[in-house]
């Protein structure tokens, strides 16, 4: 460590902050603000002074923070789920599985996992759907709710003993976390007789020209290399911005938005386009469908008839259809949507020649949750009706999403099946951090979806998951951080 030569002259608060920082080997500067009060202006001057002159360095370092999820926040606050079961069982002694749920406020999910570990861990038993309490001298949890707690409140806790139990239960999310520390390059001590301390001013008033301190005062120098202070103005979601920017593109291009329920009947979502009932998409594990009321009424009888006819022998489209008898009970059942199409559905009844319209919709899938995969996401889904309309026109407007909204470098048109579209074709990109990433799919309505509507031109309609095309943009890896609560990358993501 080198010793300072020179005689430094430094401002009263930059003094306050050297001896603060000199009397420890690390300080942050949250730290810092909190010991000095401080406001974080005055402190990054200082610094910026301090760092000028060889005194004090800056160290930034990055590590893994524990966050609560609301799950989470709710365990810390009422308790773990187990130990509420418990709490109630030590009330009731014993109770009917299906009232255990009316008196622990969580989902099935959550409760299912507390009462199999209780259950593991032979602290219940469950015998003809009542449930009873064996053990009730154990304090279950006790470990992981103090964690949950002490994380609740600030506290820094080591996890490495329950990190991957907390995370498995969706209780916390790692996030990192960047840390600015300081630390001393001279003691203050050492040093102290070599510094002057001077007023620091930044103009000369006339109080003090009449006084005559303006001779001992020093003028503050700008220094262009201290970062100013940080502040967080209102802004839009990043996300929620991009889809305003697209919504805002199409209709620039003349587009009109069209809109349609979330909760829809299976006759939109499949029948009208012209996907069999029997198809796999139709089944449990691949839509979201309504326990109650379970049915919805039906469109108008032209229409339903027509579309039975599609699907039974083909109308008069030329094609055979399914060849099956079509169930109009299938059809009145309830879904979450689960894509837009379902939308340009209804839009074909009574639609104007020519005509193009476009959504931006939120549908459901039962996916497994993975870095591009959600269980329900935002497509971006439209349709042109014009008798002069060609495949190349698709391709064309496939290329302007990928290029102009998503910035991609590089996409690839595959051939594809749809049971509405035909011919159909995918829209991939190749995206250096995350690969070939599918956007969708788009195609020329087939006659027997546009056929029962009275249509006769040409149709071409795509559905793009939105969401892909954002984190091409902005070079996202994990479709999860859209939607996520991190507030240094709300406050920071840079939108163009």
């Amino acid at each position: 460590m080198s010793s300072v030569k020179k005689i430094v002259s430094l401002p009263p608060d930059a003094v306050k902050i050297f001896q603060e920082i000199s009397s420890k080997k690390k300080i942050t500067i949250d730290e810092l603000k909190e010991i000095t009060k401080l406001d974080h202006g005055k402190i990054e001057y200082n610094l910026g002074i301090l760092v000028s002159n060889n005194l004090v360095r800056r160290v930034t370092d990055y590590k893994k923070k524990a966050i609560l999820t609301e799950t989470g926040l709710l365990a810390a606050k009422q308790q773990l789920v187990e130990r509420r079961i418990i709490a109630v069982l030590k009330e009731k002694k014993s109770i009917p599985l299906t009232e255990l749920s009316m008196h622990v406020e969580c989902d099935n999910r959550e409760m299912n996992a507390g009462i199999g570990f209780l259950k593991k861990d032979g602290i219940i038993n469950i015998e003809n759907g009542q449930v009873t309490l064996v053990k009730s001298d154990v304090d279950v949890s006790k470990e992981l709710q103090e964690i949950l707690v002490k994380i609740s409140s600030g506290e820094e806790v080591e996890l490495q003993l329950y990190g991957d139990v907390l995370l498995f239960r969706n209780l916390v999310t790692m996030e990192e976390v960047k840390i600015v520390s300081l630390e001393p390059l001279q003691k203050y001590k050492e040093i102290k007789e070599k510094i002057i301390e001077t007023l620091d001013i930044s103009r000369i008033t006339p109080e003090m020209i009449r006084d005559g301190s303006w001779k001992s005062a020093k003028l503050r120098e700008y220094n262009l290399n201290v970062s100013p202070p940080d502040f967080f103005i209102g802004r839009k979601q990043p996300y929620a911005r991009f889809l305003d920017e697209v919504k805002r593109k199409l209709i620039g291009l003349g587009f009109q938005e069209m809109r349609g329920p979330i909760v829809e009947l299976e006759f939109w979502n499949y029948d009208a386009l012209f996907q069999a009932q029997d198809h796999s998409a139709r089944e449990w594990s691949d839509v979201y469908t309504v326990a109650y009321p379970k049915k919805g009424n039906l469109p108008k009888e032209d229409y339903v008839k027509l579309v039975k006819k599609v699907h039974e022998d083909g109308y008069d489209t030329g094609s055979k259809g399914w060849r099956y008898k079509w169930d109009p009970a299938k059809s009145a059942r309830l879904v979450l949507r689960s894509h837009g199409t379902s939308i340009s559905a209804r839009t074909l009844v009574d639609l104007p020649i020519p005509s193009k319209f476009f959504s931006i919709s939120r549908c459901f899938r039962p996916d497994s949750v993975d870095v591009t995969h959600l269980a329900e996401f935002t497509q971006v889904e439209g349709i042109v009706a014009d008798p002069s309309i060609t495949f190349r026109d698709l391709l064309g407007i496939l290329e302007t999403f990928a290029l102009d909204i998503a910035d991609a470098k590089e996409y690839v048109f595959k051939p594809d099946y749809y049971p509405f579209t035909e011919p159909s074709v995918e829209l991939s990109i190749i995206d250096p951090k995350l690969g070939s990433i599918e956007f969708g799919g788009a195609g020329i309505f087939r006659p027997e979806v546009t056929r029962p509507f009275g249509i006769d031109v040409p149709m071409i309609a795509w559905g793009l998951g939105i969401e892909r095309l954002f984190m091409v943009k902005y070079g996202i890896t994990d479709i999860r951080e859209l939607f996520s609560h991190k507030l240094e990358w709300l406050r920071s993501e840079r939108m163009s």
